[in-house]
């Protein structure tokens, strides 16, 4: 079942964000496609500045395919000195792709 992965990040900076998807993407700059991800399964991802911090939305075929992920990206929003936060989990009810 597909699943949607909330980060939102207060006191992250779009630099953060920035360093962390470089690494994700292996040195080659901001992600673009799903096959730039690390791990198969990314349906989505979108990612935007807000007042206070940055927010995350991400859409995964399952649920095991986003932990396989969180198990590269927490490490490394870590070691940018992101704000620790708890992705909330959501099962999805309806998905639109093109």
């Amino acid at each position: 079942m597909a699943i949607v992965a909330i980060f939102d990040q207060p006191g992250m900076t779009q630099a953060q964000y920035e360093q962390v998807a470089d690494k994700v993407n292996q040195g080659h700059g901001l992600v673009k496609s799903p096959t730039d991800w690390p791990v198969p399964g990314l349906i989505s991802h979108t990612s935007a500045p807000t007042p206070d911090g940055w927010f995350v939305a991400d859409v995964w075929e399952s649920e095991e395919a986003f932990r396989r992920f969180s198990e590269i990206v927490l490490p490394l929003l870590r070691e940018a000195g992101a704000p620790e936060v708890e992705p909330k989990i959501y099962p999805v009810f309806n998905l639109v792709t093109p």
